[in-house]
C-alpha cells in the first residue's frame, strides 16, 4: 500500500467518488438504448459484458466491456491527479465495489471483471497488460469468461510484485478475493462441468 497522503475526510470524498462512478450499470443501459431487453430475464442476469454477449449483440458486449473498464481506470485517473496514489487506490477499490454492489440496482451489480481490468490498467499498466493476457489465456483454452476472471485476478498480485508495482499489491489481492466471491457459484459450476461457454445463449 502506499503512504497516507490524505486526510481521513479527503479519502472518505474519493471513496464516494470511486463508488458512485462504479455504481453506473452500463449494461443495464445499453441493453435499454438497444433494445435488447431486461438482462435481469437474459442468462445469469448478470449486468456485465459477458452476460450482454448472450443476446447476441457484439456490439453492445463490447461497448459494455469498455465503459465498465473505463469507469474503473477514470476512478483511479482522476483521484491520482487530484489526490495522490492513496486517494487512487481508494477511488479503484470503491469503484469495484459500486460495480458489485451498486445503491441503484438495490446492490445487486455485476461481477466486476472489467471493472478490475481497468483498475488494474490504470494503476499499473503492465500489470494491467499482464492480467488482461491472463484472462485471454484462462478464456480462450477453457472457453469459459469466469475461468478467465479467475486467472486474471488471480495473477494480478505475483505481477505487481514482479513488474514493480508492489505497493499496489494488496489492493490487487483484494480484488481478487472479491472477485472469487462474486464468482462463487460459477466455481461451482465449474467443478461440476455446468459452467456456460462464451457466447452460449441461455
Amino acid at each position: 500500500m502506499p503512504g497516507l497522503e490524505n486526510t481521513a475526510a479527503v479519502i472518505a470524498l474519493w471513496a464516494l467518488v470511486g463508488y458512485l462512478l462504479g455504481s453506473i450499470p452500463f449494461g443495464m443501459v445499453l441493453a435499454k438504448l438497444m433494445g435488447l431487453g431486461n438482462l435481469r430475464d437474459i442468462g445469469s442476469g448478470n449486468i456485465g459484458a459477458t452476460n450482454v454477449l448472450r443476446t447476441g449483440n457484439k456490439l453492445a458486449a463490447a461497448l459494455t466491456l469498455i465503459l465498465d473498464g473505463g469507469k474503473g481506470a477514470v476512478a483511479v485517473l482522476v483521484a491520482r491527479a487530484a489526490g495522490g496514489e492513496d486517494a487512487a487506490q481508494v477511488a479503484g477499490f470503491a469503484a469495484m465495489i459500486g460495480h458489485c454492489y451498486p445503491i441503484w440496482l438495490r446492490f445487486a451489480g455485476g461481477k466486476g471483471v472489467a471493472t478490475f481490468l481497468g483498475i488494474v490498467l490504470a494503476l499499473a499498466w503492465p500489470v494491467g497488460i499482464g492480467c488482461c493476457v491472463a484472462w485471454l489465456v484462462g478464456a480462450l483454452t477453457t472457453r469459459i469468461s469466469s475461468m478467465g476472471a479467475l486467472v486474471a485476478s488471480l495473477a494480478s498480485v505475483p505481477l505487481a510484485f514482479a513488474l514493480g508495482a508492489g505497493n499496489a499489491a494488496l489492493l490487487c489481492a483484494l480484488l481478487a478475493a472479491l472477485i472469487y466471491w462474486r464468482h462463487r457459484a460459477n466455481i461451482a459450476r465449474i467443478r461440476a462441468g455446468t459452467e456456460p461457454k462464451i457466447g452460449q445463449k441461455s
